[in-house]
C-alpha cells in the first residue's frame, strides 16, 4: 500500500526526546511493525524528518546532528549525536531476495581484528549483531553494530557509547532509528555500495549563504579617485 509523505515545506516542529517512541508509531501499523521503513511504506505519522537523500531522518530535540564524508567529499553516513551516546547510520544497496547482513559482519569483525579490536556476536531486538571495544583516538569505545534489511537495501547502524551497552541509554537513538526512511530509487547498484546521501535542503541552503557572505566580505573595494 502507498501512502503520501508530508510535504517538504510544509511548517514542522522538532519531537521532544520523551516522545519519540510514541510519535513515530504508525496509528495504520499492526504492534511490531516499526521501521525503519522503505519509502514505499512511510507511514503517516507528521514527524518533521530531515532529508538526506537515500535517508530520511526524524528530527528530535536534543539531538545533533553530523555528516561524514569520504576524501571525495561524498557524505557516505549520518551521525546522531545524544549525550554520552552516539548512532552512526548508513544505508547500502542489497539484492532484492537474499540478506547480505551474514557477509558484512563477517567483514565488520575481520576489520575491527585488523585494527587491534575485539568483537564478539550478540542478539538483539534486530536479531544478529556485534559488540565490539574498539581502539579510538581517545582510548577504548564501545560499540554495537546492527544491521536491518529492506527491499534492496540494508541499514547498518552502530551505537557508540553508552548506548552500546545500556538499553536505557540507547532508547532515544534507538525510538529514531525506528523511525526512518530508506529511499532506495531506482537504478541498479553493486551490493554494498553506499546509497547516496546529500546535505538537508535547509542546510546546504544555510552553507551557500555563508559561504556568498564570505565571499562578498573578502572583495573590498578598490582604491581610486572619486568621482566629481
Amino acid at each position: 500500500m502507498f501512502r503520501r509523505r508530508k510535504k517538504k515545506d510544509e511548517p514542522v516542529t522538532p519531537v521532544e526526546a520523551d516522545e519519540v517512541a510514541e510519535d513515530l508509531g504508525d496509528e495504520d501499523a499492526e504492534p511490531g511493525q516499526d521501521g525503519p521503513y522503505d519509502s514505499s511504506e512511510a507511514p503517516k505519522d507528521g514527524v518533521h524528518r530531515l532529508d538526506l537523500g537515500s535517508l530520511l531522518v526524524p528530527v528530535v530535540e536534543g539531538i545533533n546532528v553530523q555528516m561524514q564524508g569520504d576524501q571525495q567529499g561524498n557524505i557516505r553516513q549520518v551521525v546522531l549525536i545524544h549525550g554520552d551516546s552516539a548512532l552512526q547510520l548508513m544505508a547500502v544497496a542489497a539484492p532484492r531476495t537474499e540478506d547480505i547482513w551474514d557477509e558484512v559482519r563477517e567483514e565488520i569483525q575481520a576489520q575491527i581484528h585488523r585494527e587491534g579490536g575485539s568483537v564478539k556476536d550478540g542478539e538483539g531486538p534486530y536479531g544478529p549483531e556485534l559488540h565490539a571495544r574498539l581502539k579510538g583516538p581517545k582510548g577504548t569505545v564501545q560499540a554495537r553494530f546492527v544491521g536491518i534489511s529492506g527491499p534492496r537495501w540494508l541499514i547498518r547502524a552502530v551505537f557508540q557509547g553508552k548506548a552500546a551497552v545500556d538499553d536505557e541509554a540507547a532508547a532515544v537513538l534507538d525510538g529514531v532509528l525506528r523511525g526512518v526512511i530508506v529511499e532506495r530509487g531506482d537504478d541498479p547498484r553493486p551490493v554494498s555500495e553506499p546509497l547516496p546521501m546529500t546535505l538537508p535542503k535547509e542546510v546546504a541552503e544555510q552553507a551557500r549563504a555563508q559561504a556568498a557572505a564570505e565571499s562578498n566580505g573578502a572583495r573590498k573595494p578598490s582604491p581610486g579617485a572619486s568621482a566629481e
